[in-house]
């Protein structure tokens, strides 16, 4: 893995950071995105998507035409293992983890991505795939120090988006490993018997606790905002991490205004 990863850059040097989601499973929309120029990194959210592995493999070759971008994979936790490992040696260079619960499952899903040296203690092995040098060896396809580096590298997110991980929220925050921190609304809301109310002052109350928990503890707050004044708020709290918009939501936006003042007018009026 050559690529430098531009996310972990960003947050070692202490700078925000912008992403944007994709949920069609097909390389040419991370294409289109990133010959945008705008992005630090696309996360390909697999737990919304149709994923297959060779698609994963498409994605990193993809991403790979632009060195100033990272991608990430957002992991449903019934899959957690094998897709992190896939997405990984694929090319994915961060991987956040829905679902999460206990400090147990945090380090649980730390060891899935780190590599299983003495002084990381994860699970993550060499193998004969993108990321360690090339499909049979094509590119030497041996564990080195770079490789060993990279795993290190990946950057680990975390959703706190349970009633019970808000609970453990100051173990789970102690784990060692964790780089960034989100706090999922509208999980939340359902968790806690208020489905629909995830915009509610009392849920924001919760997702406040949050982000200022994660600040004390040294980690990096992320939020998805859906405005520009939207992630003005967020700021205010110091948040300075954000993944915005998705292809899914652009696309039905995009025809829901064509049905007024519009195409369907006109062709009415004939």
């Amino acid at each position: 893995m050559k690529k430098v990863n531009i996310l972990r850059k960003l947050l070692n040097e202490g700078k925000p950071s912008l992403g944007t989601h994709v949920v069609t499973p097909w390389p040419g929309m991370f294409e289109v995105i990133g010959n945008s120029g705008i992005f630090d990194y696309i996360e390909y959210v697999s737990e919304y998507s149709t994923w297959t592995l060779p698609l994963f493999d498409e994605i990193g070759r993809t991403m790979e035409l632009f060195p100033d971008m990272a991608v990430m994979t957002k992991v449903e936790e019934q899959a957690r293992g094998l897709v992190t490992t896939r997405a990984i040696d694929a090319g994915f260079q961060s991987v956040m983890f829905a679902d999460v619960r206990t400090a147990q499952d945090v380090r649980d899903c730390i060891r899935l991505v780190r590599p299983e040296t003495p002084e990381a203690g994860g699970l993550h092995g060499i193998n004969s795939r993108r990321s360690s040098g090339g499909y049979g060896g094509a590119k030497g396809g041996t564990a080195t120090q770079d490789w060993v580096k990279a795993m290190n590298d990946i950057v680990v997110v975390v959703m706190i988006e349970k009633k019970v991980a808000v609970e453990n929220l100051d173990e789970i925050l102690s784990v060692k490993g964790i780089d960034m921190v989100q706090f999922g609304p509208s999980d939340y809301s359902v968790s806690v018997g208020k489905a629909g109310q995830a915009g509610s002052p009392e849920i924001q109350a919760v997702e406040k606790e949050v982000i200022k928990m994660a600040l004390k503890k040294g980690l990096t707050p992320r939020a998805e905002a859906i405005s520009l004044e939207d992630a003005k708020r967020y700021t205010e709290l110091g948040v300075r991490h954000f993944c915005i918009g998705t292809d899914l939501g652009v696309v039905g936006d995009w025809c829901k205004k064509q049905g007024k003042g519009s195409y369907r007018d006109l062709l009415a009026s004939i």
